[in-house]
């Protein structure tokens, strides 16, 4: 830290009592000077000399030789007003970037200028800040830092602005011209200078002067705005710890926590993706938290479905569904837009639906695990993704099975409902040995795994199960129609099934076995028995295939089934 000794005399000022400051010499004092609640007894003479403002206060003074002058209003009040009488005095005083902008209002208050003496104390502290200060990193921020609490004398005097130019100024520095000391503790000793060498040492600053300095520093233009973003980033997780953690109580003023989010969501850079998905996405967390403005939050659900792609799932979990919708919305809205504005030629890519999907797949897995979650709100957003691609539907399988572990009391046509989320030709074949094991999933789910299974393994190049399946080469797979699904099975087609299902398997460890007969798929699920919850339900029909399944003792038992989830 730089710093500026005045003066070469012993410092005699001294304390009788709280309130009382004194000269301690042998000529008795003939002023009385009061700032604030404290009396100085000083001698005109050396303060008159320099200050211009006494002057005056003196000549008007009418209460005789032993004057008693009231300067409430002084700049920094009783320390600064020292500062300025030792000057006076000629007694040594230190100046740094602690007390200067006082010391600097102070000298103002009183008139200390040139014109007045030689080397008064108003241009000696502006050599020091020009000459010393401003050219600093640290200590323009701890100058800016103080001008705080001497508004609006600190701005008048251009201060403020000298240390915004400053500050602004050495961050858009090139970083191999970096040769001042600053604070970076996030990493491991750095060889070069990293581009955010800047960042942890704003953090120290209030909101209203942090805001500041980022306008100021954007302004210059030369900092990108991937390294603004990361700067914003660090500050509020800093100043607000609760910030991206979904379940942990809002610390603190809940008043000055919104203030500071809608301005990092206001500091935000324009460029698409300069800051994180995930960092907005906790944005947003917050602002719902919070309640900021609806301009804030709109703001935020933008740009975070304009990129939702780059979302982790662990970052949307701290959103609740219907946020997770909206985006979702959003997202899907790209394309739409796209194909409507002839301007914009660019669809949204492939891979980013991809990624979507595997995202909103993730989220659904995980808010399964919650007791509270809606069906009708998890298979809502189900839907919304279902015609995005995926290369296996293993996800949203991960995701239905979690959620019928976590709420075994919903009935038969919700767990329809939900597994018609799934395309049971995209299952891999793990997620194909864990479905025809797993007892939550309705029986008639798992006989079409079995099917479009065995149709996987037994076809040699692709074209027969194609056919089997109703699509034509290289076509797209589609989710189970409502007459599919609403199909029940009897017991005598299950153990015909079951039966086949069987031989097929042995057969397979020789030849590789043979297509199930698509006559009896086709009759098990185009079955349209409007009695069929009278003697087709999930119980009996369990039972009954379990008890065929002991009988074969096939080592597909659903009671061996696996966890995936």
């Amino acid at each position: 830290m730089k710093f500026m000794k005045l003066g070469s005399k012993p410092d005699l000022f001294q304390s009788n009592g709280e309130n009382t400051r004194y000269v301690a010499t042998d000529l008795a004092a003939d002023m009385i000077v009061s700032v604030g609640d404290v009396k100085f007894y000083v001698h005109k003479f050396p303060l008159l000399s320099k200050s211009a403002r006494l002057q005056k206060l003196v000549a008007v003074s009418e209460n005789g030789n032993n004057e008693e002058i009231e300067i409430n209003d002084i700049p920094g009040g009783p320390t600064a007003f020292e500062i300025c009488a030792k000057f006076c005095y000629g007694m040594t005083v230190t100046l740094n970037a602690y007390n200067v902008v006082m010391a600097r209002c102070a000298a103002e208050y009183l008139e200390m200028y040139e014109t007045v003496d030689k080397g008064n104390l108003v241009y000696k502290i502006e050599v020091f800040l020009n000459s010393s200060v401003f050219r600093t990193w640290k200590d323009s921020i701890i100058v800016f830092q103080s001008t705080k609490g001497l508004v609006p004398w600190s701005d008048e005097l251009k201060v403020v602005s000298h240390c915004l130019e400053s500050i602004a100024s050495k961050v858009s520095v090139d970083t191999s011209k970096v040769e001042w000391s600053y604070t970076y503790n996030r990493k491991k000793q750095q060889v070069m200078v990293p581009k955010d060498w800047w960042v942890e040492d704003l953090c120290d600053l209030s909101s209203d002067l942090y805001k500041r300095v980022m306008i100021a520093i954007k302004a210059k233009g030369k900092t990108s705005s991937d390294v603004v973003g990361e700067c914003l980033r660090f500050y509020v997780q800093k100043r607000l710890p609760w910030f991206g953690k979904r379940n942990r109580k809002n610390d603190g003023d809940g008043v000055k926590a919104r203030s500071l989010i809608e301005m990092i969501t206001e500091l935000l850079p324009d460029e698409n993706e300069s800051v994180s998905c995930g960092f907005l996405v906790h944005l947003l967390h917050a602002c719902v938290r919070l309640e900021c403005g609806g301009t804030r939050k709109k703001e935020l659900m933008r740009r975070i479905g304009n990129q939702l792609q780059n979302a982790t799932i662990s970052d949307i979990v701290i959103l609740d569904v219907d946020l997770v919708q909206e985006l979702v919305a959003i997202f899907m809205m790209r394309d739409q837009n796209n194909e409507i504005e002839l301007s914009e030629v660019r669809h949204v890519d492939s891979d980013a639906k991809v990624s979507v999907a595997k995202i909103i797949d993730g989220y659904l897995a995980e808010i399964a695990k919650e007791p509270n979650t809606s069906l009708l709100k998890f298979a809502d957003l189900g839907d919304m993704v279902s015609s995005l691609p995926r290369s296996t539907h293993d996800g949203i399988y991960r995701a239905i099975d979690m959620y019928l572990k976590e709420h075994p009391g919903i009935g038969k046509s919700e767990k329809k409902r939900i597994c018609r989320l799934m395309d049971c030709r995209k299952l891999s074949p793990d997620a194909c040995k864990h479905a025809v094991q797993n007892e939550r999933l309705p029986l008639r789910v798992v006989v079409q795994v079995l099917f479009f299974e065995q149709l996987r393994v037994t076809s040699s190049g692709g074209m027969a199960a194609e056919a089997a399946m109703g699509l034509a080469p290289g076509g797209s797979s589609r989710t189970n129609t409502e007459e599919e699904w609403g199909s029940v099975p009897t017991s005598e087609e299950l153990k015909a099934l079951k039966g086949e299902v069987e031989k097929d398997g042995e057969k397979m460890n020789k030849a590789k076995g043979a297509v199930i007969s698509k006559r009896i798929f086709m009759k098990v699920f185009s079955s349209k028995d409007k009695d069929s919850d009278n003697g087709s339900s999930d119980t009996s029909e369990s039972r009954s295939t379990n008890a065929e399944e002991t009988k074969s003792g096939t080592p597909t038992s659903r009671s061996q089934r696996h966890s995936l989830s």
